[in-house]
């Protein structure tokens, strides 16, 4: 694939708002190594770039099955196959970045689609929000909120910094 996926995650956070009943569509690799379960490309962008990985992250003190771990750069992990869903990172989060429709069971396996796929991959883009997802010529580029998840997938998100600019 020369293109790559860009994903913006204010689209989907739009699309979630306007509805709870909404389930937005979830893309995944299926050749992506990952020891913690099943992890969609928009979890992991959202725990890349949206999270502002507190410190004493409130999250993990609070998730009664130990599901949740920051690694050695401070990124938070959800362990898939030991969260119940109980919601209590999402009620605690300080800055909203957990997620409530990380957690639905989704039984409509017709929301995933694996983006390794080409095929699956234009039926993505089709399901999501409109805008929220389209094939691009380009790299990543900070000054338009641009950042590379892998070698495959760029996300448009505004990121928190403490730094003044």
């Amino acid at each position: 694939m020369d293109k790559k996926i860009l994903i913006d995650l204010s689209k989907f956070r739009v699309y979630s708002d306007k509805s709870c009943d909404n389930t937005p569509p979830e893309g995944f690799f299926t050749n992506s190594p990952n020891t913690i379960g099943f992890k969609s490309i928009r979890e992991m962008a959202i725990f890349q770039f949206t999270c502002r990985k507190c410190e004493d992250a409130p999250c993990i003190n609070v998730c009664p099955f130990e599901a949740l771990e920051k690694d050695t750069e401070g990124m938070i992990h959800r362990h898939t196959n030991l969260c119940v869903s109980c919601k209590s990172c999402v009620a605690i989060c300080p800055f909203g970045t957990m997620m409530s429709d990380f957690f639905k069971h989704i039984k409509n396996k017709d929301l995933f689609y694996d983006l390794s796929d080409n095929h699956e991959l234009h039926k993505f883009i089709k399901a999501c929000p409109i805008g929220a997802v389209s094939l691009v010529d380009m790299d990543e580029n900070p000054d338009e909120n641009i950042y590379k998840l892998n070698d495959q997938v760029l996300i448009k998100e505004n990121i928190w910094s403490t730094e003044k600019q």
